[in-house]
């Protein structure tokens, strides 16, 4: 039987958190037998098929789905690969991204493009997926073998605890987490002979509460740079050194104020890097707010010629 959805702290509800053991049905802890053929790959029990569903809050048809938008590649080791999630992940990513699309749209009648992107993507996008997966206690059910993830997974959970709603670019969650929402809509959208408003009456509930204007965050990237203009600062961020030492920096008017390092991404070291920055600048700001005006300050700050932003390769 599956186990109880994880809360977004990463934990079952008053009890110790949760092993990151992956869900390992019956059948697969029995494939290893003498009597298992050679390439055999279990199909999941009707229990756990019920316990998706329950979480869903959708009764399948066609049951077979569930197994198939649960099942990654490397679940067929080392046999030849079978049929897995992808053809239903890619339904799923473009039902949602239309669906959350009409929502917006519908929801700020008079919000330009520009803010109604950042609310679509902040919806959909891997992180907020993985966070429903995790949160909803999906991720127990996914079928594979591959050796790392579920460290991966574990580390996202431990940290995405930091970020309560969004870390607008500064972690990277398994792809593989928001994979298998996205396949899971799509075998929703499939199973209910492509009825958009009972898969939006899904996503509506697993995605709960969707981000809206105001826990819409900034990505440290652009905030970073909006900061600098405002206070006429030059910006430079310096990556072509991460290949060597897997380091990004972040200069302000030619001097070191932020860094990061991070192996898997280039991305997301330059994300973390930023937020660095700019926590060091508004952390200076707040200390010059609080001393006494002065003369040279107020010169200086006049005096500043245009910023400069660009970002170095």
């Amino acid at each position: 039987m599956a186990q109880a959805p994880l809360t977004p702290s990463g934990t079952e509800d008053e009890e110790e958190p949760p092993s990151m053991a992956p869900h390992v049905p019956r059948e697969h802890r029995e494939q290893h037998g003498k009597d298992a053929p050679p390439g055999f790959v279990p199909p999941m029990t009707a229990e756990d098929v019920a316990a998706v569903e329950a979480v869903l809050g959708y009764d399948f048809a066609d049951k077979s789905l569930v197994e198939l938008a649960l099942t990654h590649g490397s679940f067929y080791y080392p046999y030849r690969p079978g049929d897995t999630y992808e053809r239903l992940e890619y339904l799923g990513d473009g039902v949602l991204t239309c669906l959350m699309s009409r929502e917006v749209f519908r929801t700020y009648r008079t919000l330009p493009p520009g803010p109604l992107t950042r609310l679509r993507a902040a919806n959909v996008d891997t992180e907020k997926l993985a966070r429903v997966a995790v949160v909803r206690g999906l991720h127990r059910f996914l079928r594979h073998k591959a050796p790392q993830l579920e460290g991966q997974i574990h580390i996202f959970i431990e940290e995405m605890c930091k970020y309560p709603v969004h870390s607008n670019g500064l972690l990277d969650p398994p792809k593989v987490l928001s994979d298998i929402v996205e396949s899971l809509i799509g075998a929703i959208y499939f199973d209910s002979n492509f009825d958009q408003e009972e898969v939006w009456r899904v996503f509506r509930n697993l995605a709960d509460p969707l981000i809206n204007l105001e826990t819409l965050g900034k990505h440290p990237v652009s905030e970073l740079f909006e900061f600098c203009q405002k206070t006429r600062r030059g910006v430079k961020i310096v990556k072509d050194e991460w290949d060597k030492n897997l380091k990004v920096e972040v200069l302000i008017d030619g001097e070191l104020v932020g860094s990061a390092t991070y192996a898997q991404k280039k991305e997301i070291a330059q994300n973390r890097a930023a937020k660095a920055a700019l926590d060091k600048l508004k952390e200076t700001m707040g200390q010059i707010e609080s001393e006494p005006a002065s003369a040279d300050v107020s010169d200086e700050l006049d005096i500043a010629g245009n910023t400069k932003m660009s970002v170095k390769y």
